[in-house]
């Protein structure tokens, strides 16, 4: 890309509209809203990164937890969205971020919730829990009682930076 269709780029994302959130988990689905459906079970306030660019930007003005899918085939390549790293380059998106859920399938082996591993990684914040594909029962309630237990005051010493 040459110098200045970047700073055309740059110049337009920092003018596309946004919505702010104070939501301690948000997250992302895509269309066919798999990841959206277990973070309905979950009945808890929650922020949904933009599936489409028409969308306003989303930017987290609270501590949060993020929970995404993970993405499939080629060892992991494509496993993190363009939206959720779009998402990620915002300052205060990364500066938010205390933990991460992963969803994944654990028919990619290695790979099973690298999105979440690499982000964890990357911003140096924990996973805090993995399940495959939609959850179940079960991991929607060690989902909900183990962010329950993860904001109570007692936990968030570390958390704050």
């Amino acid at each position: 890309m040459s110098p200045t269709a970047l700073a055309d780029k740059q110049n337009a994302e920092a003018h596309e509209p946004v919505e702010f959130t104070k939501s301690n988990l948000i997250y992302f689905s895509s269309v066919s809203e798999n990841t959206k459906r277990f973070v309905d079970k979950l009945e808890m306030d929650a922020a949904r990164i933009p599936v489409f660019a028409t969308e306003p930007q989303l930017i987290s003005t609270a501590p949060y937890v993020l929970l995404i899918p993970t993405y499939g085939g080629e060892r992991g390549k494509h496993s993190i969205v363009p939206q959720i790293m779009k998402f990620l380059r915002h300052d205060e998106n990364r500066a938010n971020l205390r933990g991460v859920i992963g969803a994944g399938n654990t028919n990619f082996g290695e790979y099973y919730c690298i999105a979440a591993k690499r982000i964890a990684q990357k911003c140096n914040v924990p996973v805090l829990y993995t399940f495959e594909l939609m959850g179940t029962s079960e991991d929607v309630l060690n989902v909900k009682e183990g962010l329950e237990t993860f904001w109570t005051p007692a936990s968030q010493n570390w958390q704050e930076r």
